[in-house]
């Protein structure tokens, strides 16, 4: 007897895919299967027990109903729009009706896997692992080596469910494999930062190879000469090498001082400069003049500062360089800024805003007028706050423009003028013409002078959001600025709605995080924070930190919400003690409240916070009832 399913039996996994079956919803496929007219005589033979539900494999949309990430309702209208055949799986309802977010279907897809979900960054990788497979291959197959634990080879996958990618990597490694699931994402950054691009030279040759080169004295007439020996082989392999380390170790800055004998060339790292090497001084000549061809800048002119901007593709990924020269005694020295936009445009709750206050400015970039100030030092991370504020807004509704002197990322979604005084360009009279462009945000790179700010005042009262920076202390000396720069205190009080103040304090690097011995002067500090000695961590220095202890920077934050009651006392004392006092008794937490929080959860220590908000060695008294409020 040919049995039925023999002849037209089951479905192909695409048609199965087609009428909304994942390759993982096996059960579900079963039964379609049962449904199909051609194979209802299997039925006669064996028929399961009828559970009076249609769904009975358990798949995404159950897992994030578990997780709470989904309502009963919501999963309810998932499997109903499953059952009429009006979306194809699970995941592309859940993202299309914006329920969930990515990590959520892959941590869902990776419990259906019995695999763990991680977000994993380059720091978390062992570079003798990555090198087990070709970078062409992991960026292919979405597997990335990520480290060697006892023989067993750690891979993370954006694709649980491609076993035969797996298979694949277990056959070229010879290695048992463990795996787990990251995103896509992270392995495009993985690899943008570990691959080797000077794979093919060594610091020493370069550097050997520079001295074999003929230099140039300085002369009044060598510029010929000195563009020639700027592209010569050795000194153009050695600045790729100076951009490439840059990005890789993750620095903000390269510094080329000349020395008397020497030049030495450091880079800064989470805020603090560190000598990475020294190269010979007769060759400064050259580097220099390289750096300034890239910037399309004067290599003749070696007397006065001059300022570029070199755009440059480094490990896969667009960077921009911006760079200063400046004439010293023993020749000009350079700075080389890296600006990379892909480490600014993203989610406010990233940048170490505690969910409180992420909430609460959240809402004030979402309201229709008004001034919003982020206040700081240089470095302090105020652009790269304003930038992710400008990312949350709905660029497709919404008229944003921005004036900045220099425009340091480039931002498809607004409009972005760059001043230029030179040319009569200044932030004010952008700001005028920026008017008459229908704007609804406005964005000023920091407000400067009188006119600036008065026009800024003007925006924000006759409907405009204005987002800008101050160089404050602190939130509540804000206003008092404003009040010192021209600009009425009533004005003042009518379009102002807030001020975020920051800093960035240095993270301790997780590698080499460890309990230590709280020494007495700062015991003060803890106790009268609420903290628990015993409890603090710091970093003792390793490897991977450079020794530091630290790696990576996170915000501390103040936040002043002007309400009805501060609008008042900006009209009766703007002062800055008066403006401190109301602040506290509003209980609002100030940046070394923020800063304890920080260090009670052990991201940061208490001598960071103490550098950065600027109390250190002074009267612990003084200090505490200062920020008590």
């Amino acid at each position: 007897m040919k049995l039925p399913f023999t002849s037209q039996s089951s479905k192909s996994s695409s048609e199965l895919e087609q009428n909304g079956l994942s390759s993982l919803d096996t059960g579900t496929a079963t039964q379609a299967y049962a449904e199909d007219e051609s194979v209802r005589g299997l039925c006669d033979l064996y028929s399961p027990e009828q559970t009076g539900q249609s769904h009975v494999v358990r798949d995404i949309g159950d897992i994030l109903l578990e997780r709470e990430k989904i309502t009963s309702e919501q999963h309810a209208q998932l499997r109903r729009d499953q059952s009429a055949g009006l979306t194809p799986d699970a995941a592309t309802w859940l993202l299309k009706e914006e329920l969930v977010g990515a990590d959520d279907i892959l941590a869902a897809k990776a419990e259906l896997c019995g695999m763990e979900f991680r977000r994993i960054g380059p720091e978390d990788v062992a570079k003798e692992a990555f090198e087990k497979l070709d970078i062409d291959f992991i960026r292919r197959s979405n597997i990335v080596p990520i480290s060697i634990e006892q023989d067993t080879l750690v891979v993370a996958t954006s694709e649980p469910a491609n076993v035969f990618a797996i298979e694949d990597v277990k056959r070229q490694t010879e290695m048992d494999l463990r795996v787990v699931v990251c995103s896509a994402e992270d392995i495009e950054a993985i690899c943008a930062s570990l691959r080797d691009d000077d794979a093919d030279y060594s610091l020493d040759d370069i550097i050997s190879d520079m001295t074999e080169v003929e230099v140039v004295q300085d002369q009044e007439d060598d510029s010929e000469d000195l563009e020639k020996m700027a592209g010569e082989s050795p000194v153009i392999k050695f600045v790729n090498y100076l951009i490439s380390n840059t990005i890789r170790e993750g620095a903000s800055d390269i510094h080329i001082e000349p020395k008397e004998k020497f030049t030495r060339i450091r880079h800064r790292i989470d805020g603090v400069l560190f000598e990475m090497m020294q190269a010979p001084l007769k060759m400064h000549p050259a580097i220099v003049s390289r750096i300034k061809i890239m910037a399309n800048l004067d290599i003749s002119e070696r007397r006065l500062p001059q300022d570029g901007k070199v755009s440059a593709i480094v490990g896969g990924r667009a960077i921009d360089l911006r760079i200063s020269t400046l004439p010293t005694s023993h020749g000009e020295k350079t700075v080389i800024r890296v600006l990379d936009s892909k480490s600014i445009v993203r989610g406010l709750e990233h940048l170490g805003m505690e969910p409180e206050v992420c909430q609460t400015f959240g809402e004030q970039i979402l309201l229709p007028h008004g001034i919003l100030l982020v206040t700081g030092p240089t470095g302090s991370g105020k652009s790269t706050t304003l930038y992710s504020a400008l990312c949350q807004m709905d660029a497709d509704k919404l008229n944003i423009s921005t004036v900045e002197d220099p425009v340091e990322y480039g931002l498809d979604f607004c409009n972005q003028v760059q001043a230029n005084d030179k040319i009569g360009l200044t932030f004010a009279s952008a700001l005028r013409s920026l008017l008459r462009q229908d704007p609804d945000v406005i964005m000023i790179g920091e407000i400067r002078d009188n006119e600036t700010a008065r026009i800024a005042v003007q925006a924000a009262l006759t409907g405009h959001l204005v987002l800008s920076t101050l160089h404050t202390n602190d939130a509540p000396s804000s206003v008092t600025r404003l009040v010192n720069i021209g600009i009425d205190a009533y004005l003042i009080a009518a379009s102002l709605n807030g001020v975020l103040a920051q800093r960035l304090v240095r993270r301790i690097c997780p590698r080499c995080k460890k309990v230590y011995q709280v020494s007495e002067h700062m015991r003060k500090y803890v106790e009268r924070a609420g903290l628990r000695p015993e409890e603090l961590v710091r970093g003792v220095g390793c490897e991977h930190c450079r020794n530091s202890g630290y790696a990576g920077r996170v915000g501390i934050f103040e936040l002043l919400v002007v309400d009805d009651r501060f609008r008042d006392m900006i009209n009766k004392d703007a002062s800055v003690s008066n403006m401190r006092r109301v602040c506290h008794e509003s209980g609002q937490p100030s940046m070394f409240d923020d800063g304890m929080a920080k260090v009670k959860q052990g991201l940061t220590t208490i001598e960071e916070v103490l550098r950065v908000t600027e109390v250190y060695g002074q009267n612990e008294d003084e200090v505490f009832v200062e920020n008590e409020g």
